[in-house]
Order: structure tokens, then sequence, then C-alpha cells
């Protein structure tokens, strides 16, 4: 079975969203290196924001059949470079995490998203709440078992 590989920045919520994705409580643990788990592929912020381990990424990448862009709404600058989705050689999606958090403002993470997924699927979700984790999951559960 093919996975979704989860990128995004050093605290963006890709662990406590892939917790949510599989229905778990306790709080997430910081990803120190890849982490493979039934159809996840949960990577390590610094992945994604030094441009040494793109080649991680990329590489990583032909293991899987999507590619998830993490962006958390309380974040004011995009981690991603431009156009940063287009590298990957299969489908790119998004999702907007922290969206319960008081400084949460996903337009703007929307639009700053949309700086690196130009195209593509973009998910609103809150892992505390479960906004958007039951639509995203059966998406993704979609994608891995074509």
């Amino acid at each position: 079975m093919k996975k979704v590989m989860i990128i995004g920045a050093v605290g963006a919520g890709k662990s406590t969203l892939v917790k949510a994705l599989f229905g778990e409580q306790q709080p997430a643990l910081k990803t120190q290196s890849l982490v493979y788990r039934d159809w996840i592929i949960d990577t390590p912020g610094e992945y994604s924001e030094n441009p040494l381990y793109y080649r991680s990424l990329m590489a990583t990448s032909h293991e899987a059949a999507a590619v998830l862009l993490v962006h958390d709404a309380t974040r004011e600058r995009n981690y991603f470079p431009p156009g940063f989705a287009s590298g990957f050689p299969i489908l790119s999606l998004g999702a907007v995490t922290k969206t319960d958090h008081p400084k949460a403002d996903p337009k703007r993470a929307i639009a700053l998203l949309r700086q690196s997924l130009p195209n593509g699927e973009i998910y609103i979700t809150s892992s505390l709440n479960a906004e958007g984790i039951n639509e995203l999951k059966m998406r993704l559960l979609l994608i891995v078992s074509s």
C-alpha cells in the first residue's frame, strides 16, 4: 500500500494531526526521523525548513501516493518555498492546522500555503476539536487505496 508523506515546519502540528487521523488522544512527541506508520510517513519539521534535506523528501516521495503540506494557522510566514509542491512527482494536498487557536488566521494560512501549493485541495483542520479530520482522513485513504 502506498502512503501519504506529511511535510511541514517544526511545530506545525504534523504529528498531532497524524494522531488525530488515527483517533489517538495522547500528546504527540517530536518527530526525530522519518516515521512510517500504516499509510502515513511523518517527516521531521527540519526536513521542510532546511533545503539540505529536500533531496531526502524527494527520494521519500517515491514511496508515497501523495504529499500533504501542513501549515499552522498561527504562523505569519510560509516555511515552504514558492512552488514547493511542484517538485514532487505525485499528488500534493494541503492542510491548515491549529484553527482552534485564538491567534489562528486560516485565511492567511491558506494564502501562504497557496504560494507553495498553487493547485490542489486544502483542508482546514483542528486536532483539538476534530474539525476537518474525518474529511481529510477519508480523502487520504481514498488516495492510498487507489
